[in-house]
């Protein structure tokens, strides 16, 4: 806590990072009260803030999207201030950093946002295309706490958003190499501003394990903590978020932290200063922790004040949309991503129809996916297809599509000592990445987990015939894929022939109403063998 004794004081910094939008301590697939949410939250910083009144908070991202309750709000409501706008200035949060989902619903929306805050918006690597400055004001802010210490705050952004966003989303905008970015400003931040400590407030994640130093992750430069503490000369704090890790601890002198998703956790980070003989503050101490929402009650008076956006949201949740005949639910979500299914050759068909493609991918984004019941309603729909993604229909030739299939194989390791499958650690560390293994329609093909990585696809015709890997293809997928998010290199900078800019959600739930109807079908297109 921020207290003094003789030429010693402490600081406090609490950090929420990826809470994707979550207010009420519920993940919309039923009520509940679930150990997350700012609600939660909201009472374990009124209680740091009885320890201590002067402590920092800030915000390190992917705060405007991830619930049905924002969804409502950028696409049918947008009356008011913004929900997250109300909720940063009710906390009275003194800094917050742009998360890569802050752009989904487009610059208006995240432009007016930001407006209405009362906190600054800090970003030193997202510059407008035509000056190179940053384009969201400074960089950085110097915060003048007890006793004259003072504490630079920098935010930085992971560079590869223009790899997952929508180009209109971002016009204009340049990202940046986050590591180079926060060193030029480091660099300028000791110089001019002299401060007792930098803290970087980075939205990015680690691409090594912190404690053992081995990549957890292909070095596609997304993620650049671990770079960050071993070469960034003059950082004292690195919070962290966007890979929805729990992290605490030091590495090379530089103490970090990341609090997970969704509001399950906030990070508390204390600095102890002492003063040389010359006045000047130094660290003499420091320590992260996490303190987790299930250790605390939800804050009513937060409830209150969202309660009537709240209830709009569970009361268009609730619409009833339309009806499945035929067997589209989602039991198990390994099994379903084994051989093709109902549920998935369902979205499959919904991307071709609409475009035109001939080939289709999908995935199942999360294992709370259980696709749909005999009633559907948008809950179904925003519960299992969980991102704002639009749909792009990119030129790929036979080879293209083999070489994503065999990046899909990768998702599955087979062992043997139990003669079953498996998810693959890199799919499961340093967090679940489901939504990263495709699932094709407009194809056949087999992927045979027996063979060598990068030999696995074992067949793959096209209609009836083996695919002509010279020949070229319309296959339509999401947005973030045909960025190649998800490390699917081979699909970076192909010929866009079609972009559908209406979110999915929107596109399955209008398909759903018009037909009043949908039935399960599914023509065993593909499987995995072992």
């Amino acid at each position: 806590m921020n207290t003094k004794t003789k030429d010693t004081v402490v600081i406090t910094l609490l950090e929420t990072s990826d809470v994707h939008g979550h207010i009420y301590p519920t993940d919309y697939r039923g009520t509940g009260n679930m150990p997350l949410g700012f609600a939660k939250l909201s009472t374990i910083i009124r209680k740091e803030r009885e320890k201590d009144p002067h402590l920092l908070l800030i915000d390190n991202g992917d705060l405007l999207q991830g619930t049905p309750f924002m969804y409502y709000y950028a696409r049918y409501d947008r009356t008011g201030m913004h929900p997250a706008t109300k909720l940063l200035n009710h906390l009275t949060y003194d800094a917050a950093v742009l998360g890569n989902h802050e752009f989904n619903y487009g610059l208006e929306l995240l432009i007016s946002h930001m407006k209405d805050a009362r906190c600054p918006y800090l970003s030193a690597n997202i510059v407008t295309e035509s000056s190179g400055e940053p384009a969201f004001g400074p960089p950085y802010r110097i915060f003048t706490m007890q006793e004259g210490v003072r504490v630079a705050v920098l935010g930085i952004t992971t560079h590869y958003v223009p790899n997952w966003e929508d180009s209109a989303n971002i016009r204009g905008l340049e990202f940046k190499d986050a590591l180079a970015s926060a060193q030029e400003w480091i660099t300028h931040i000791r110089i001019t501003e002299q401060p007792d400590a930098i803290v970087v407030c980075y939205h990015g994640g680690f691409e090594c394990d912190p404690v053992t130093g081995k990549a957890t992750e292909p070095l596609t430069g997304e993620n650049q903590g671990y770079e960050m503490c071993m070469h960034l000369e003059g950082v004292d704090v690195l919070l962290t978020g966007h890979q929805h890790r729990l992290l605490a601890g030091e590495l090379n002198g530089v103490l970090y932290a990341q609090p997970g998703s969704a509001g399950q956790a906030i990070a508390k980070v204390e600095l102890q200063f002492e003063q040389d003989v010359e006045g000047r503050w130094e660290i003499c101490g420091k320590k992260a922790q996490l303190i987790h929402a299930s250790e605390a009650e939800a804050d009513q008076e937060v409830l209150s004040l969202f309660a009537e956006a709240e209830r709009n949201t569970q009361a268009w949740l609730d619409q009833p949309i339309g009806r499945a005949e035929g067997d589209l639910s989602i039991p198990d979500p390994f099994t379903a991503r084994q051989k093709d299914h109902a549920f998935t050759e369902f979205i499959n068909r919904v991307q071709m129809e609409v475009t035109g493609a001939a080939i289709s991918c999908t995935s199942i984004f999360t294992n709370k996916a259980k696709g749909f019941s005999e009633h559907i309603t948008m809950r179904d729909v925003v519960s299992n297809y969980i991102y704002p993604n639009t749909l792009k229909v990119l030129l790929l030739t036979g080879r293209d599509i083999r070489d994503a299939l065999e990046q899909n194989a990768l998702y599955f390791t087979f062992e043997e000592n139990a003669g079953r499958l498996q998810v693959s650690k890199g799919y499961l560390e340093p967090k679940p990445q489901h939504f990263n293994y495709d699932m094709w329609e407009g194809i056949e093909y087999e992927l045979d987990i027996s063979r060598p990585e990068g030999s696995r696809v074992s067949k793959l015709m096209f209609n009836g015939a083996p695919m002509d890997l010279d020949a070229s293809f319309e296959v339509v997928m999401n947005s973030y894929r045909a960025g190649g998010g998800g490390n699917f290199k081979m699909l970076m900078d192909k010929p866009v022939i079609r972009e559908i800019p209406t979110d999915m959600t929107e596109i399955l739930a209008d398909y759903i109403r018009k037909r009043k109807v949908i039935y399960a079908s599914c023509d065993h297109n593909w499987q995995v063998v072992f």
